[in-house]
């Protein structure tokens, strides 16, 4: 029997990680049949004993060979911690079909119009694929008309527009498909959390970094929604942060210190703030006092649930918003266009002091704490999401 190529291996090994205790397999995700199927057929392809080592180094699998399609990804905060995972999401993708990684640009502090300059820059650098966090329900139609006009595919991913009160998702772009969480529908469950935590009502903040943007406003309106929908007296105060780390710890500190007699909850829907919230909550020792959480997977915010700062995080899996949208682009451009991106729900995960351990114990490219490439086995019962 021929040797498997090193390289065709480490893809082997790569797509048969297995994730923690309370994790989804890798492509688990509603609508991905094709990405699916197409991950399996490389699996079959890289085990079939007919492969060369030369002919691993130039395909992926048993396709054919391809250009060095450049896909870029258009950010909205490109130095967030939350979105290192995502990185290493679509260097994994990309080296698994081997094509060039993905460029990596946008803006540093939610600037829309940095980030439609960016994305205008790669349709003129003619991109062979875009995905783009759609934090406006406006500024991005245009482009992402010209893009298609051009002949680019366009994904989102993070943020796909806005979402109406009654929860129906609006977006202000004809983008093929969305790769990410159901942000209202992730607030509606941060609500319940909240109104499980403070059902004797009182004053409450919920932390976020930039008010109006598609990709956290919903999840800050889900849980109003649904904390008006249970009847609590809870107070829950929207307060702005901001969109860098320095900025979000500044303004979470000073509230917090001027209202820490009063405040019954300390909240957050974005990972820098929810981070920040942690790490205050421990600072004035209010765990006792308060109830807190947020969103994400930072290892700060790991820190702060297992040291008892915060009662809970959400995961919506940042690794997988990278990893899916570059096979999605792939397989469009593989396909000539009858493989169309297909809408991944990447899920919600509620994370506290009785789950974390498999996340503390365990550093990983998928929650951004580690760089090193990994199996990470486990054993025992799956819990379902």
């Amino acid at each position: 029997m021929d040797r498997i190529d090193p390289k065709v291996d480490e893809a082997i090994q790569t797509l048969n990680m297995k994730d923690g205790h309370t994790r989804r397999r890798l492509l688990k995700g509603t609508g991905l049949v094709s990405a699916s199927a197409a991950a399996s057929a490389l699996l079959a392809a890289c085990s079939s004993s007919g492969s060369s080592s030369s002919a691993a180094a130039d395909t992926a699998g048993n396709f054919p060979k391809t250009p060095p399609w450049q896909f870029w990804f258009v950010n909205h905060v490109t130095t967030n911690p939350f979105f290192v995972p995502t990185q290493y999401g679509f260097q994994d993708a990309a080296a698994l079909l081997n094509i060039p990684v993905p460029k990596w640009g946008g803006s540093t502090t939610s600037n829309v119009p940095q980030m439609v300059q960016y994305m205008n820059t790669a349709i003129s650098g003619k991109a062979d694929g875009i995905a783009v966090a759609v934090i406006s329900a406006t500024a991005f139609t245009t482009p992402t008309s010209n893009a298609l006009s051009a002949g680019i595919p366009v994904v989102s991913y993070n943020a796909d527009g806005v979402v109406s009160p009654s929860g129906v998702p609006e977006t202000g772009t004809a983008r093929l498909a969305y790769y990410g969480q159901d942000l209202y529908g992730s607030g509606v469950a941060l609500g319940n959390k909240i109104v499980e935590l403070m059902g004797g009502g009182g004053d409450a903040v919920g932390f976020i970094a930039t008010p109006g943007a598609g990709n956290i406003q919903p999840r800050i309106d889900g849980a109003n929604a649904a904390i008006k929908k249970s009847g609590k007296s809870i107070n829950l105060k929207q307060i702005t942060s901001g969109a860098e780390l320095p900025n979000e710890v500044t303004a979470i500190n000073g509230y917090v210190l001027a209202h820490k007699d009063t405040l019954k909850g300390i909240f957050a829907v974005d990972a820098g703030s929810t981070q920040t919230v942690g790490q205050v909550v421990g600072k004035y020792g209010l765990a006792d006092k308060v109830a807190s959480g947020g969103f994400d997977l930072t290892p700060v915010t790991l820190q702060g649930i297992k040291a008892g700062n915060l009662d809970f995080t959400i995961d919506q899996s940042p690794y997988q918003q990278g990893f899916l949208p570059v096979f999605g682009l792939y397989l469009f451009q593989l396909s000539g266009g009858l493989v169309s991106p297909s809408t991944t729900n990447t899920g919600l995960t509620f994370v506290d002091k009785n789950s974390v351990a498999p996340y503390m114990q365990t550093t990983s490219r998928f929650e951004g704490s580690s760089k090193e490439q990994k199996l990470i086995k486990r054993s025992g019962a799956i819990s379902p999401p």
